[in-house]
């Protein structure tokens, strides 16, 4: 089979406007003093939106990366934007790239792309029942409120971050399970998904998300909160494409195992990212985020 080399350039692309997106907002969430509003510091600082800009690019080239590529080509790839984003962020933190850092990162992306692969589910319920989502929800925004709470509570900043990003990813994966059934709504009819729940409760979960991201990324390193923020996403979609959506695992016993090993994997090397983040020490000459120096 030839490799579809218009793809692989596309994902790495997207991969790349990731990491750099995803450090160019890190670093200007960790220029905001805690208690300041947080939303309103990003909004003017240049920095932040060349981040959102590069979540834009980066999407367009994902899309891009699947038009011409199948899912087992891209998404290996996307992932890697964990493996750029660490040195760059470790560049401008004035942290070190031990070998132990890299060789968690490599696992946690390696185990997310066997998960996201042999993990794929069939095609669900269309329009699943609203009292079936009742349960799943108040679990999934449970754990959203005991990371949000926790964060509060714990001083150690590397942890805080792990919290806050967890929490946000758990957010982006319900909107990113609810996406599709929004979308079959609009096929089917337009003001039937306007006057339905599911799409607002997408926005909100959205706009939660990445609000919950930023506090994570003001809180301390990312190398702390970007991989809880990517593991927690496709978990917690998963989750409620089982629970609610009737959607199974194509992969039978076998691939079952790999999937639970890669879930283990990821959230094993999450971490221990988090806990060397918060044991490595600052190069002489350097500085830590705002946040961090108030703590």
């Amino acid at each position: 089979m030839q490799l579809p080399v218009g793809a692989v350039i596309c994902a790495f692309v997207a991969a790349l406007l990731f990491a750099v997106s995803a450090v160019a907002q890190q670093q200007a969430a960790s220029e905001v003093p805690e208690g300041e509003g947080l939303m309103r510091a990003l909004v003017r600082n240049p920095r932040w939106w060349a981040g959102m800009i590069g979540d834009g690019g980066g999407f367009a080239f994902q899309v891009a990366a699947l038009a011409l590529g199948s899912v087992l080509i891209v998404q290996p790839i996307l992932v890697s934007a964990l493996v750029f984003a660490l040195p760059m962020a470790a560049r401008y933190s004035g942290r070190k790239t031990t070998a132990g850092m890299w060789a968690n990162a490599l696992a946690l992306s390696v185990a997310l792309a066997v998960f996201l692969i042999v993990g794929d589910p069939t095609e669900g319920l269309d329009n699943a029942p609203w009292h079936r989502w009742l349960l799943p929800l108040g679990l999934v925004f449970g754990v959203v409120v005991a990371g949000v709470v926790g964060a509060r509570v714990v001083k150690t900043p590397a942890l805080r971050a792990l919290l806050l990003g967890g929490a946000g990813g758990t957010l982006v994966g319900v909107s990113a399970a609810l996406t599709a059934n929004v979308t079959r709504l609009f096929g089917q009819s337009v003001s039937g998904a306007l006057t339905g729940w599911q799409l607002y409760a997408l926005v909100a979960t959205g706009i939660g998300g990445v609000y919950l991201q930023q506090r994570g990324y003001q809180a301390g390193s990312l190398a702390a909160c970007l991989p809880a923020f990517t593991i927690a996403e496709p978990l917690v979609a998963a989750f409620i494409g089982i629970a609610v959506l009737d959607e199974r695992l194509r992969s039978g016993p076998v691939g079952t195992a790999f999937v639970l090993v890669a879930v283990v994997v990821m959230c094993v090397a999450t971490v221990a990212l988090s806990r060397a983040q918060a044991g490595e020490p600052l190069e002489a000459g350097d500085s830590a985020p705002v946040s961090q120096l108030r703590e």
